[in-house]
C-alpha cells in the first residue's frame, strides 16, 4: 500500500532536517511512499528550508498555504494532495517518533481502517498532559469510543474510509470519532512522545475552551446531525415543561401563603423557560430544513456503505 505522510509545518524551522532524515530512514522499507509537508504560514522561513530540503529527501512535496490557517485545515491540505492509500499525519515537532510508522503499517495491513497513536508516556507539563487527560475522558464520553489519546495527531487513515469526511475549525482530532460512527474499524497502539528540543510549542491554554465547543458541536455531529429536530426539540420541550412547573409551583406556593405572582420572579422565570423552548423549537425546525436542503444539494446520502451489491 502507498503511504502518504502529512507534516503540519508552522514554525518547526530546526526541527525539519532532522524529522526528514528519521524518515529517511525509515521508508526506505516503503520505497513507494512520499511526505507531504504543509507550510501553514510559518514566519521563521520553514518554507525556505523545506524547499531546499526537498533537493535532497527526492520523497517530499511542500505545499505551502496562503497564511497560517491551523493544524487542521493543513492536514486537510495534505489529505486532498496525498496520492496514497494510506494517510498517516504526524507532527512536525520531533515529539513524534517515526519509528512508528512500522506498526502503524502493520496494523492497517491486520485489517483496520484507522490506527490511532496512544501517547501513554507523555513528556510535556504536567498541568498541560492533565488537562489533556481530562480532555480526552470526556471526548470519550461523547463520541462513546474508547480512544485514549484523541490529540495525538499520530494516526493511520485508509483514504477511502476519510476522504469523505469535511476537516473544519479543529476537528482533526475527532476524524477517528466521526469515522468509527460510521462504521470504520478503529485500533489504537501506544507510540514514543519524545521531549521537545527546539522551538517553541504552539500549544497553549487557550485551546481548552475551543475544546470545550468542539465538544459540543461533535456531539450534535455524531448524534443527531441527520435529525436535528430531535435534538433541538428535546431541549425546547424540557425548557417548556419546566417553564409550566415554574408557574405551577409558584400558584402552589401562593395558595399555601407565599407572596403573590407579582412578588416573586417566578412568572417571569417561567416566561424565560417557555420562550426558550419555543426558540428552541423552532431552530430545530430550521435546522431540519437546512439538513434536508443539504442531502438533496450535494447528492450525498446519510448513509454509507462499506460492500457494494455486485451488479447480476
Amino acid at each position: 500500500m502507498r503511504l502518504s505522510i502529512i507534516l503540519p509545518v508552522h514554525n518547526e524551522r530546526e526541527n525539519l532536517r532532522p524529522l526528514l532524515e528519521e524518515l529517511s530512514g525509515v521508508l526506505s522499507a516503503y520505497p513507494d511512499s512520499e511526505v507531504i509537508a504543509v507550510d501553514d504560514g510559518s514566519t521563521d522561513g520553514s518554507h525556505e528550508v523545506l524547499e531546499q530540503l526537498s533537493a535532497n529527501f527526492r520523497f517530499i512535496r511542500v505545499i505551502s498555504l496562503a497564511t497560517n490557517y491551523g493544524q487542521t485545515a493543513a492536514i486537510a491540505a495534505g489529505m486532498d494532495a496525498a496520492s496514497g492509500e494510506v494517510l498517516l499525519p504526524m507532527d512536525a515537532d520531533l515529539q513524534n517518533d517515526p519509528a512508528d510508522i512500522p506498526t502503524f503499517m502493520q496494523k492497517i495491513g491486520e485489517g483496520y481502517d484507522i490506527v490511532s497513536g496512544w501517547r501513554r508516556d507523555r513528556h510535556d507539563a504536567w498541568l498541560r498532559s492533565f488537562l489533556s487527560r481530562l480532555a480526552n475522558k470526556m471526548i470519550r464520553v461523547a463520541s462513546g469510543q474508547s480512544i485514549h489519546d484523541y490529540g495525538c495527531t499520530m494516526k493511520a487513515y485508509r483514504k477511502s474510509v476519510v476522504e469523505h469526511l469535511g476537516l473544519y475549525g479543529d476537528m482533526h482530532r475527532f476524524l477517528a470519532a466521526y469515522a468509527a460512527v460510521n462504521g470504520a474499524n478503529v485500533s489504537e497502539i501506544v507510540v514514543h512522545h519524545r521531549p521537545r528540543t527546539r522551538g517553541l510549542s504552539k500549544y497553549g491554554f487557550g485551546r481548552v475552551w475551543r475544546v470545550l465547543l468542539d465538544l459540543f458541536l461533535l456531539t450534535f455531529f455524531l448524534r443527531s446531525f441527520t435529525r436535528p429536530m430531535q435534538f433541538f426539540g428535546a431541549i425546547g420541550l424540557s425548557s417548556i415543561v419546566l417553564g409550566m412547573l415554574t408557574i405551577v409551583g409558584a400558584v402552589i406556593w401562593r395558595e399555601i401563603g407565599g407572596p403573590t405572582l407579582i412578588e416573586t420572579p417566578l412568572p417571569v422565570l417561567s416566561a424565560l423557560f417557555v420562550i426558550v423552548g419555543i426558540q428552541c423549537a423552532l431552530m430545530g425546525l430550521l435546522a431540519e430544513m437546512l439538513m434536508r436542503t443539504y442531502f438533496q444539494s450535494s447528492q450525498r446520502k446519510p448513509y454509507l456503505i462499506r460492500v457494494p451489491s455486485p451488479q447480476k
